[in-house]
């Protein structure tokens, strides 16, 4: 597969039967293993204790923020008076709003682990100065829905970055796999809201006065096509652009593996359900491409990741990659053997009401937690 470069531990997985009824291929890749990413990390930090040192706030974070937010609230400047339908405003909206706003979002991903500053206020501020040119508030309801996709990777009703089974349905084609991508943000969007509640916080009331401030200042100060400039950054963001891929990339099963239906759970080992990407566009993201490192140690900020990756080389080698997040996007689309059912998902065990969940048990708060994490 061109896309992705598979390790002898994923070529254990068997091919897809041909005798395999379109209907027992509707279903999620079920498995009662265990995430793997809790289990590597131990057997990481066994073989290298030295990685924990990796673990804590990276203080450029802050400064790329504010380098990127500037840059936005320059273009948006300079196209105030630029009709909304014309190429100089979709081409700057594309190229470096879409860009500079995905890359806002993945700052707001590593503000969430408190990768910014030891201070988890100050996260929380940062993060939302971070969300303004994203045009509406999101930092802070983010953050919990995040770090239970961490908590409880492919538990269904818990990981919202899991599709839906209405999503899964209706988008089973070709052109429903085109729509999800060229909306995918929408779906990333609100999906949370259906299928975990959480409370609104005093964090969540500061973001959205923060931002609707904000948005009422920019279209008094610089006009309506400014603010469209900011919404039309954060939905091409997430559509159709290279740096989009990386939401299908991260989790979406591309080695074509043995349906496992949930009333008949595959004894075999459990498909590879994260990919890392090691491509250009990881200066665009914050590194976000090294997933594999980041699920295994959230606690190391994006610029010690490729260090992470380059102490435990045997570890992350054999992993399966993508090469291209554009591809990704293409064979996603074109691939009849990856849809939306392509998702490794478990059931929840332990504790039910994820709303009850605390700070403490979502999170890790510095380097010294990093074993624990």
């Amino acid at each position: 597969m061109s896309t992705a470069v598979l390790s002898s531990a994923v070529e254990t997985v068997p091919s897809k039967s041909k005798a395999s009824s379109e209907s027992e291929s509707l279903d999620w890749l079920w498995t009662y293993q265990e995430e793997p990413h809790r289990t590597r990390r131990m057997q990481i930090i066994k073989a290298h204790p030295e990685v924990t040192k990796l673990c804590g706030p990276e203080p450029l974070t802050k400064y790329v923020v504010l380098l990127v937010v500037s840059i936005q609230l320059a273009a948006a400047f300079l196209l105030r008076n630029s009709p909304v339908f014309s190429w100089p405003f979709f081409l700057t909206a594309y190229v470096v709003g879409a860009t500079a706003n995905q890359n806002l979002f993945l700052a707001i991903h590593e503000i969430s682990h408190n990768l910014a500053f030891r201070w988890p206020m100050g996260n929380r501020l940062l993060a939302i100065f971070a969300n303004i040119p994203i045009g509406v508030p999101y930092s802070a309801a983010f953050r919990p829905y995040h770090l239970m996709h961490h908590k409880s990777l492919g538990v269904e009703g818990v990981d919202t970055d899991l599709p839906t089974k209405l999503e899964a349905v209706f988008l089973n084609s070709i052109l429903g796999k085109a729509f999800f991508c060229t909306f995918q943000i929408l779906f990333y969007a609100l999906r949370p809201i259906f299928v975990v509640q959480l409370p609104f916080t005093d964090i969540h009331l500061l973001n959205l006065v923060f931002q609707l401030s904000f948005d009422a200042a920019v279209v008094h100060f610089f006009g309506w096509n400014a603010m469209i400039y900011f919404l039309a950054s954060s939905f091409l963001a997430g559509s159709l652009h290279p740096c989009a891929g990386h939401f299908i990339a991260e989790h979406y099963v591309f080695e074509k593996s043995t349906p496992s239906p949930r009333d008949a759970v595959s004894d075999g080992p459990a498909p590879p359900e994260t990919y890392s990407y090691y491509g250009p566009l990881n200066f665009f993201t914050y590194n976000v491409g090294l997933h594999n490192e980041h699920h295994d140690f959230p606690a190391v900020p994006w610029t010690r990741l490729p260090k992470l990756r380059e102490i435990a080389k045997e570890f992350y080698e054999p992993l399966p990659t993508h090469t291209s997040w554009s591809y990704v996007i293409f064979q996603f689309i074109t691939d009849c053997d990856v849809t939306l059912w392509s998702r490794v998902k478990r059931e929840q065990k332990g504790k039910a009401k994820v709303a009850d969940w605390t700070d403490a048990e979502l999170e890790v708060k510095d380097e010294k937690h990093c074993k624990s994490q």
